[in-house]
């Protein structure tokens, strides 16, 4: 029976990836801090949920109380890592950005010595670690793939994630430790973030309330539905980077570094989608038009975003294939049905 530690396991993608493991027969333990970034009592039921398995247990401290992070990495012993715990919000690093530094840099070496000891020990066979399509930054070349260019983020958000792979891969080279890196690309769903902007339009269009559309709705964003983002997560956990023999033991096209036991994964649905388009996919689950407030395109932000995710499918046989009409046809259901409205 697999043992897997995930830190951010009350969070959006974190329960979901929780879940999915706990009903394959899993061992869980979580780690989250129970943050007030967003609604508390979202993160309180989706924890409540997770302690219903019987192989779930888990550790509410920050990610900073390295001590609290030991304790719980130690007393559980597990195969797998997945660091998913962060500061969220491209947006508000703007206005905080050392709250970045603190969890995400900070946060993550912890992760990381953490998993360094674990593997000492024999035990840990797989540290994996969220990054974020956010990286390719001021890069316009796309779809994006792993190899592309990622040297440029335009907020503190992408460059503490930028930070984590660099760190993560002299862990790796360091450490004989396998990691893997993987890039999200929008992710929305049922038990979504409410300051993410699917959670944001369906609140609004179902109040009857007008919704910001920056950049005048010219934006496009290769929107992931979870589902098919933890199951990217879950099969990748089995195929953990070896160190290769030399450069010429990489495949053409696979991230894997040659001189350590490291590879960056996209986990994208491979389609770029016009913001307009997923309003309307919003507005016809809800039947009911939005009222648009067209703004310009807001500091930070970048035009476009979309995943090529061959290696993904390369390494797992795995394509995330949700369209986003499904995917907000059950989110809004499940937000209706949250929410009593």
């Amino acid at each position: 029976m697999t043992r897997v530690f995930i830190t951010g396991s009350a969070g959006f993608i974190g329960f979901h990836l929780a879940q999915l493991l706990l009903e394959e027969g899993a061992e869980v333990h979580g780690f989250d801090a129970l943050t007030d970034y967003y609604d508390v009592t979202l993160k309180q039921a989706r924890r409540a949920i997770l302690q219903g398995y019987a192989g779930y247990s888990d550790t509410v401290a920050m990610l900073e109380d390295m001590e609290a992070l030991q304790a719980a990495c130690d007393g559980f012993a597990p195969d797998v890592i997945v660091h998913l715990a962060a500061q969220a919000g491209v947006r508000y690093s703007l206005e905080n950005p050392r709250a970045y530094i603190e969890s995400n840099v900070v946060g993550a070496f912890n992760v990381m010595e953490c998993a360094r000891e674990a593997r000492a020990g024999g035990g840990l066979r797989h540290l994996m670690m969220a990054s974020t399509s956010s990286v390719y930054g001021a890069n316009t070349d796309m779809p994006y793939a792993e190899a592309h260019k990622a040297d440029l983020p335009l907020t503190i958000y992408a460059a503490t994630k930028k930070a984590n792979e660099a760190m993560g891969h002299s862990y790796a080279h360091l450490h004989d430790l396998p990691t893997t890196m993987f890039r999200f690309f929008t992710v929305y769903g049922p038990w979504g973030r409410p300051d993410m902007a699917p959670m944001k339009f369906t609140r609004r269009i179902l109040a009857g309330e007008p919704i910001d559309v920056y950049n005048h709705g010219e934006m496009w964003r290769d929107f992931t539905y979870v589902d098919d983002l933890v199951r990217g997560i879950r099969l990748l956990m089995d195929a953990p980077p070896g160190r290769p023999a030399g450069a010429g033991d990489i495949a053409p096209g696979d991230s894997l570094s040659p001189a350590a036991p490291w590879r960056v994964v996209n986990i994208g649905n491979s389609q770029k989608v016009k913001l307009t388009d997923f309003i309307a996919a919003i507005e016809a689950a809800a039947g009911r038009p939005a009222i648009r407030n067209d703004m310009e395109m807001q500091q930070g932000d970048v035009p476009a975003t979309w995943a090529d995710a061959a290696l993904l499918h390369r390494l797992t046989g795995y394509r995330p294939e949700t369209d986003v009409a499904t995917g907000m046809a059950r989110t809004v259901a499940w937000y209706r049905d949250y929410y009593g409205v």
